[in-house]
């Protein structure tokens, strides 16, 4: 299994929840905001008056098969919006309960 943990601009949430839904995974954790910047280019993320948009993080687990496809998807939707950003991280789960 992996951890996938995705931060993203506001503007995908709903695009977020639609891939995973699509993909059968099911189980994920929330974190509606979330402040930072990304390490290349777009705009900060500070929820601020003069950066006002906030960020947020969903982390999913899945089976190994699945993360190929939900980090394409992830990536295509990335694309199409380059300027809002989107990251997807994948970690190992070496145990659960």
């Amino acid at each position: 299994m992996k951890a996938v943990f995705i931060t993203f601009d506001q503007a995908h949430y709903e695009h977020i929840i639609d891939i995973l839904d699509r993909l059968n995974c099911r189980g994920f954790t929330a974190w509606p905001q979330v402040s930072g910047r990304g390490t290349r280019d777009g705009e900060p993320h500070y929820g601020s008056h003069a950066w006002p948009s906030l960020a947020q993080a969903i982390m999913t687990i899945v089976d190994d098969s699945r993360v190929a496809p939900l980090l394409q998807r992830l990536k295509t939707l990335d694309n199409e919006r380059p300027r809002l950003g989107l990251r997807a991280f994948v970690l190992p789960v070496d145990q659960a309960i």
